[in-house]
């Protein structure tokens, strides 16, 4: 499974998640992570990505899911870019501008320029590549499904 389309932020900030694990955020306010420390905390937790990209502006994002069979060696893939954990608690996972990230009552539907797609529920090793305004996301399953970071992902 793999897809390819462009978004606009004026947050500087990609998301990718799993709706059902930030339907905690939902009662939050719209901006809740907006703070570095809550920011830090859902990351570090597996509950959410976010890439802060560095400047608003018109992004391509492409991404893709990896069998969990690939014969594709670790080294290989960490070459690629950085690796950062997700779980994926129902499969209905969203990837788009921070923007419309849970929160403030709301969750991104159809309207949001970013995409949403099932992934079958379980841990994921997403590794990240940017080039100027083209980002990458490779999703393979993996038995973690956390972080331990001490700084937000800046690409």
């Amino acid at each position: 499974m793999r897809g390819t389309f462009q978004m606009v932020t004026d947050t500087a900030t990609l998301c990718l998640y799993d709706l059902a694990a930030l339907k905690h955020r939902v009662e939050d306010t719209s901006d809740w992570w907006s703070i570095p420390e809550d920011e830090l905390a859902e990351v570090n937790a597996g509950h959410c990505l976010f890439l802060n990209l560095g400047a608003d502006g018109v992004y391509e994002v492409e991404w893709s899911l990896e069998d969990a069979d690939s014969d594709q060696k670790p080294d290989f893939i960490a070459e690629q870019g950085s690796v950062y954990h997700l779980q994926v608690p129902s499969g209905n996972v969203y990837l788009g501008a921070a923007e419309d990230v849970s929160g403030g009552e709301l969750e991104p539907d159809e309207s949001c320029e970013g995409v949403l797609f099932q992934l079958k529920p379980g841990n994921y090793a997403c590794i990240i590549s940017r080039e100027a305004s083209r980002i990458s996301i490779l999703m393979k399953p993996s038995m973690q499904g956390k972080n331990t970071l001490d700084e937000l992902i800046r690409m």
